[in-house]
């Protein structure tokens, strides 16, 4: 497929954003992000050692792939900006993955907060990729303040469910003037595809590889869900019926007499 994402200006083939965390070994974190063909992973700036750089995580990633740092940890915005500015400082991409996170049951995004830290750093010289509920009318304000995309999750980090949540996320991507990466919840291929068949931009994907049996199988897997979903909405997907429709056609077939 000659079909590229396209986000502030920089262009990525693949359509699977994959996270770093909660594998069994770095080894096997690098392994299945080079099985999954992504192009951009992220990572919290709280887990990178800036004194110890020669043996973090990162020095285990391809250098063709792009550093999402995020701010996983913070419950405000000025944690957020404060943790974007030291990953900046420490030589990170100024791109930042904005996480807002002040509920620690469900890992709930707080809206405000988020609205607030985005329009700070967006000000400030940053890429932000805002994580967020599928809020529409959120989405809409996090884009009239210059965010490159909007993330919804499916469903809660972690949970697996798939996308509970898919009602509000098709209204943000019919409304949405930037992409939409769907962000967090999925479990498996199908849930991958089924977003990408609903039109989503793209995917990040995290627990559901890191926790698989067999990470690396399952980072393969990903990659052809997500690229069997988009090649399937831009083909077109059919409508569906209330009733049969015959496969093969009932005009001008011989009949016995």
């Amino acid at each position: 497929m000659n079909d590229t994402l396209t986000i502030a200006g920089r262009t990525f083939g693949s359509r699977l954003i994959t996270g770093t965390g909660k594998y069994e070994s770095f080894e096997t974190m690098r392994d299945a992000v080079l099985a999954s063909g992504c192009e951009m992973v992220t990572v919290a700036v709280r887990r990178i050692d800036f004194d110890a750089r020669d043996e973090d995580l990162t020095t285990f990633l391809p250098d063709d792939v792009l550093l999402l740092p995020n701010t996983a940890g913070s419950e405000t915005a000025d944690e957020a900006v404060r943790v974007a500015r030291l990953a900046r400082a420490g030589g990170l991409p100024d791109w930042i993955k904005l996480e807002v996170i002040p509920d620690p049951r469900y890992l709930l995004p707080d809206p405000v907060e988020t609205l607030r830290a985005a329009a700070t750093l967006v000000e400030d010289g940053f890429t932000v990729l805002p994580y967020m509920l599928p809020d529409p009318v959120l989405a809409r304000k996090l884009e009239e303040v210059g965010c490159a995309t909007v993330m919804p999750l499916a469903a809660p980090i972690g949970s697996g469910r798939g996308l509970k949540l898919r009602d509000s996320i098709r209204i943000m991507i019919e409304q949405a003037e930037v992409p939409v990466v769907v962000d967090a919840g999925l479990g498996s291929p199908s849930h991958a595809a089924e977003a990408m068949e609903m039109g989503a931009d793209a995917v990040l994907v995290n627990t559901a590889i890191a926790h698989a049996d067999d990470p690396v199988a399952m980072a393969r897997a990903f990659r052809l869900a997500v690229e069997a979903g988009r090649l399937g909405y831009e083909a077109g997907i059919m409508d569906e019926a209330e009733t049969a429709q015959a496969s093969s056609p009932v005009a001008g077939l011989v009949t016995q007499p």
